[in-house]
């Protein structure tokens, strides 16, 4: 496992003038062969043919007049730069197409409303005036028409009325957003095709700070500005590999624990020295790893690379340390005493211990706010709160059950959905909390087993939830950590009688359900009980709505 380890600042007023021109002077040599390169890569693969005779290794040598083993840097980083903005480009199609299913779905919504609006208008034209089933409009003996909507109720009082202030505006306005979104989603697919077959480049330095020299009052006045910050950011870093052939690692750079001092081979041959690197957090390790590979005596078979990178953040510089470092032995993968399912959300983590039987135990959460808080912030308190989770699991001996959750696809959006959801879902930083627990439960020494997120929140909420009365988080934990264990949930007596298919699979069912009862959260706990399955589903109780009952009768009679 690579692990990277900062070093403190290290600030340019308290190095020589020297040693500053030497690093800068490296940085800037090694981040334009690197440009470079890159370029090579991307015409060669626009135009399906060798730009050179040589390999792009010996051309980069040749040029910027480098050692064997800076330019094989400088061609993996282009090279892992190339392979990155491929992959990068796949995963746009993928969520093109997800915004392409989206405006399909809309489509689908707005022409069906459509032709309602037609043969409504249609019946008017006949003097009959008649609705669509599953319309919320309503002709009264009186001649008022009127509309229910969730916020407002709309009343005309005549079918004169109705047709032109209201269902004549309506079927102009849903033409016009049909031919809108019919163009939006040729855009998306002319996006799509072009994403397929076009090669991309990269822009050096970022494309926001680019921009700016045209966008920015200030960049714009002063040009010679910009383009300073534009070049300390197109050359602020350089990352030479390790090889574990090297005697401390790597080639360029060796680092002496003894006095705390990294030698680095300048682009001339000589050997320049930079003072007093020291990291926080992690001197051992990298001591204990430089130490190992100057005593490794066959370097070939058992020596480790120590990759080193320079950061330069203008007032100052930062050195990076990459090691392999040894997979915790002295881990908790026994499941003996049970396990401890967690539910990630926006603002909370909800634990269940699970025994190992999956019964459940106990429950709890840890509440966290990340609302309008920056991306560092967020991860500062998601770290804090992985850390209390893990170390609660870690008292109580047992492993940890995680969904295996990809929220890329679902961070695309829906434009056209709930704006307050939208939020959530921007906001919802899995990735995040996953990577802080499994990190936490690395370095302490417990198992984090992840599972398949599929229907654990329904399965929980109609099985569990009025069971051990819990919240829905906390019922759909319980779930994960009964599915970290291998046990199935199997849909409930009560239910089964209502779905048709009973050999398929036990989610396929779930599936089912969840479609039936599509009521508020609370009911659950008052339409049927689990633990009585003769008792049935009361359709008729007083925490349904109206517009509820109907739909559950309509569903299960």
């Amino acid at each position: 496992m690579k692990a990277t380890y900062f070093s403190k600042r290290l600030y340019k007023n308290k190095m020589s003038k020297s040693l500053v021109d030497e690093i800068s002077r490296f940085t800037e040599v090694f981040n334009q062969a690197k440009r470079c390169a890159f370029q090579t890569l991307v015409r060669e693969k626009r135009w399906k043919r060798k730009l050179h005779k040589e390999s792009i290794h010996q051309v980069v040598k040749k040029t910027f007049d480098v050692s064997d083993y800076v330019a094989n840097s400088i061609v993996r980083e282009a090279n892992a730069l190339f392979t990155s903005r491929t992959k990068l480009t796949h995963l746009y199609i993928r969520q093109t197409e997800e915004k392409m299913k989206k405006i399909k779905k809309k489509l689908k919504n707005e022409r069906k409303y459509l032709t309602q609006l037609k043969k409504i208008k249609e019946s008017c034209i006949k003097g009959d005036l008649r609705f669509p089933k599953n319309l919320k409009f309503s002709y009264h003996s009186s001649g008022i028409v009127s509309l229910e909507q969730k916020k407002q109720s709309l009343i005309w009082f005549n079918a004169y009325l109705f047709e032109h202030q209201y269902v004549d505006k309506e079927l102009t306005f849903r033409k016009a957003q049909i031919g809108r979104l019919e163009h939006r989603l040729f855009r998306l697919q002319q996006k799509k095709e072009k994403q397929k077959t076009y090669i991309p480049s990269v822009v050096f330095g970022s494309k926001k700070l680019f921009k700016q020299q045209f966008t920015k009052e200030e960049y714009v006045q002063d040009h010679a500005c910009w383009r300073k910050l534009f070049l300390a950011a197109r050359n602020k870093e350089c990352l030479i590999s390790g090889r574990k052939d090297a005697g401390s690692g790597n080639f360029v750079f060796h680092y002496h624990p003894e006095n705390n001092e990294l030698h680095m081979t300048a682009l001339g041959g000589q050997v320049v020295t930079i003072p007093g690197v020291t990291f926080p957090y992690g001197q051992e390790m990298v001591n204990q790893a430089t130490d190992n590979q100057k005593k490794c005596k066959n370097k070939k078979e058992f020596g480790k690379p120590i990759s080193w990178s320079i950061e330069n953040h203008g007032d100052y510089y930062r050195i990076k340390n990459i090691v392999d470092v040894d997979l915790n032995l002295c881990v908790n993968f026994s499941t003996s005493d049970g396990v401890m399912g967690v539910d990630c959300n926006v603002d909370h983590f909800v634990w269940a211990d699970v025994s190992k039987d999956g019964n459940y135990l106990d429950s709890g959460k840890l509440l966290f706010s990340i609302h309008k808080k920056t991306s560092g912030q967020i991860t500062k308190i998601i770290e804090a709160e992985a850390i209390a989770l893990v170390d609660l699991a870690f008292r109580k001996n047992k492993p940890i059950v995680i969904e295996d959750i990809n929220t890329t696809l679902s961070k695309t959006g829906d434009i056209y959905g709930n704006k307050q959801a939208n939020h959530l879902k921007s906001i919802f930083a899995y990735r995040k909390m996953s990577q802080a627990i499994i990190n936490r439960a690395n370095k302490i020494g417990l198992d984090v087993i992840q599972v398949n997120p599929a229907y654990t929140s329904i399965s929980g909420k109609m099985k569990y939830m009025r069971k051990f009365g819990t919240s829905i988080h906390q019922a759909a934990a319980y779930t994960i950590g009964r599915r970290g264990l291998r046990y199935k949930e199997k849909v409930p007596k009560v239910l089964t009688a209502y779905i048709v298919q009973k050999e398929k699979h036990h989610w396929s069912q779930w599936s089912v359900l969840h479609k039936k009862f599509s009521i508020h959260l609370h009911s659950f706990y008052h339409i049927f009980n689990v633990n009585k399955p003769h008792q049935g589903i009361n359709v008729y109780h007083s925490s349904l709505q109206g517009e509820e009952t109907k739909k559950l009768l309509r569903v299960f009679t």
